[in-house]
């Protein structure tokens, strides 16, 4: 649970950073993506963002450049900007063109380290992509990841043999895979009032 203003830190070396990671108005292409699990996802982003602002705990914003020729996540289009849920300024903005927001500029870890924060809950999309692939890469840097399944959504997926892969089943599997190893799963509700 967050603290109470009563017990806010003023700084941030027992905060948790909350890292929002392509939220992006280019993901609302549904003939690009397909279909997608989550309608709540942004909803409870907002509430998150909300949450974080009132204890003055650092935000990160991460935004996907995509070099992709066809993708709507290119810059210079409108797809590349973020969703109307994602207001205000970030204490730290990464951009990155591949699916970590570690390899992202600037270089989040040691901007994080800088902060002496060891702790951050990821939100975002795509649930199975760049979320996934950053709460990996974190725990491995040893920061403590909290990845909050609700706050998340991703897109159904054809697989090699034609069948497809619902996104609900997507997200259920990447629970399973990063609580297995990784961080611990959240949900909004744990988080917020």
């Amino acid at each position: 649970m967050l603290p109470n203003s009563d017990e806010r830190m003023s700084d941030w070396s027992d905060a948790t950073a909350l890292v929002i990671i392509d939220v992006q108005k280019g993901f609302d292409d549904t003939e690009y993506w397909g279909g997608r699990n989550n309608p709540s996802c942004e909803e409870n982003i907002g509430l998150l963002l909300e949450a974080w602002r009132e204890q003055e705990w650092p935000i990160i914003f991460v935004r996907h450049d995509s070099t992709g020729e066809r993708s709507p996540l290119r810059p210079g289009l409108p797809g590349n900007e973020f969703k109307d849920v994602i207001t205000g300024d970030p204490d730290l903005l990464v951009v990155k063109s591949v699916h970590s927001a570690l390899y992202g500029d600037p270089d989040m870890v040691k901007w994080l380290a800088s902060h002496q924060i060891r702790s951050i809950a990821i939100c975002g999309i795509q649930t199975n992509m760049c979320c996934e692939t950053t709460a990996r890469m974190a725990s491995d840097q040893g920061l403590d990841v909290m990845f909050i399944i609700d706050a998340t959504h991703t897109f159904d997926l054809k697989a090699s043999d034609g069948t497809v892969l619902p996104a609900r089943q997507l997200a259920r599997t990447t629970e399973m895979n990063l609580a297995a190893e990784f961080c611990q799963i959240i949900r909004t509700a744990e988080l917020v009032n």
